[in-house]
């Protein structure tokens, strides 16, 4: 993903009134996420047409089918602008499938084929990718472990992208990256969802996550809905009230196709796109912070 900067500050003036009567029970645990992002570095890098992408895409696939109601798979092939087919799979993972109002969670589950960060001590490595690619599907777990046990009273989908960042942001055209999340806004398995929230970049041991510009332009009511549940369990230091950058990341695919959506990303992050994005970076903590903000959405929903 990358970024540009916005002046504006716009500060949250309402309270998440759905959620004001939720009890706060702690359903999510971190201490598994954590697991959860582990068990992915443990595969490799997953770039995409890698044997440790094949690895990571039969375990997440296992992972789902029995915790979900139902998981739908969304495989096809995309050729490079230099001409390079790649093997890419969306998973989607439903639960309470019948209900008619839904809310997505989304996060890629790539990581980039190499750590062309400036200042990288080695940028023909492949990015580890514990906190960009891994932490948001670990969180996505841990919150299928939620509503496995509890079911939800609104429909939910999970949302796993591929090909987040496999190429050039900056390229003319459309390059190749946010490939999975462009891929599924134009062929979507089910009908679009009320708002979507993705999570990107969430296990930073310092976390600090901003309001990102372009979610405060598409879906202000929802970044909204989000910091006031943070606030409500005391992380008000953690989503930080305040408009940060606009960041090209999978969310601006669904906003293209009316999909109010935003986006959770702590983009300062030392290790962006190097080779020490580590599971030493990240922690079951921060993990906890966002997983519990997410549980309290979803279940404030009616």
């Amino acid at each position: 993903m990358t970024s540009r900067h916005v002046l504006r500050i716009l500060p949250i003036v309402a309270v998440l009134a759905c959620a004001s009567s939720a009890p706060l029970v702690r359903e999510f645990d971190g201490r598994v996420a954590y697991g959860y992002a582990s068990a992915q570095l443990a595969f490799g890098p997953r770039i995409p047409g890698s044997p440790g992408h094949a690895a990571m895409a039969a375990w997440l696939d296992s992972m789902l089918r029995v915790r979900a109601d139902t998981v739908m798979v969304q495989a096809w092939d995309h050729t490079t602008q230099g001409g390079k087919v790649l093997p890419m799979r969306n998973v989607l993972a439903r639960f309470n499938p019948s209900a008619t109002k839904r809310v997505m969670l989304l996060a890629h589950w790539d990581t980039r084929p190499r750590s062309d960060a400036a200042g990288s001590s080695d940028t023909l490595a492949p990015v580890p990718g514990a906190n960009d690619g891994a932490s948001g599907v670990a969180v996505l777990l841990g919150v299928a472990d939620v509503l496995k046990a509890k079911a939800p009273g609104i429909g939910v989908d999970l949302l796993f992208v591929d090909g987040e960042d496999y190429g050039d942001f900056y390229v003319p055209g459309r390059p190749d990256v946010l490939i999975g999340a462009r891929y599924y806004a134009d062929h979507p398995l089910v009908p679009f969802p009320k708002y979507a929230i993705l999570l990107d970049m969430v296990g930073d041991r310092t976390l600090q996550i901003k309001q990102e510009g372009y979610s405060m332009s598409a879906a202000a009511d929802v970044v909204e809905k989000v910091w006031a549940a943070a606030a409500r369990l005391g992380h008000a230091s953690t989503f930080v009230e305040q408009v940060g950058t606009e960041i090209t990341d999978d969310h601006v695919e669904l906003i293209r196709v009316g999909v109010p959506t935003i986006d959770v990303i702590d983009i300062d992050f030392p290790w962006h796109h190097t080779p020490d994005d580590t599971m030493d970076k990240i922690s079951a903590e921060s993990l906890q912070i966002v997983g519990d903000v997410m549980v309290l959405v979803i279940r404030g929903e009616r």
